[in-house]
């Protein structure tokens, strides 16, 4: 499975880079995160609960940054098991452009699964996947950019 996608944040490459690296933020964007713990400056290890179609399982894995060459781009990869679901391994190339006083992040992504996980299906997983990947980049661009979920209520 591929995705690729770009986002407009309202942040400087600077911000944005330093925010992809920052283990509060990541664990706030990421979808059905439980844990998420910086292990060194280029790994870390999570615990993200995920349903895709009738499968639901928590997954236990880590991410290791590589290629960094901030601000401008990284590669991340990652890999999670989830017990009897299966598991799920994945990379991803980052790339951040400056658009005025803002970013433009792009992203291609590359993923397999195996396990339970695998016999649901490809349009299954990569809906799935689209879904997850939308919600986590729309969760770092609100957490990024300023505009932190939950703080839509005006004060009275």
């Amino acid at each position: 499975m591929k995705l690729s996608d770009e986002i407009r944040i309202e942040a400087t490459r600077d911000e944005v880079f330093a925010a992809l690296n920052d283990a509060e933020t990541l664990h706030r964007s990421i979808p059905g995160c439980e844990e998420l713990e910086k292990v060194s400056d280029t790994q870390f290890n999570a615990l993200v609960r995920a349903k895709v179609g009738p499968v639901r399982a928590r997954f236990r894995g880590e991410v290791t940054l590589s290629d960094l060459n901030p601000p401008e781009s990284y590669t991340l990869a990652g890999q999670g098991k989830g017990g009897a679901a299966g598991f799920a391994r994945g990379e991803a190339s980052v790339q951040l452009k400056a658009d005025g006083d803002a970013t433009l992040l792009s992203y291609d992504v590359s993923a397999t699964v195996g396990g339970k996980l695998a016999q649901l299906g490809g349009r299954l997983i990569d809906g799935a996947a689209k879904k997850l990947a939308a919600e986590f980049f729309e969760n770092f661009q609100k957490i990024v950019g300023g505009d932190v979920p939950g703080d839509d209520e005006e004060d009275t």
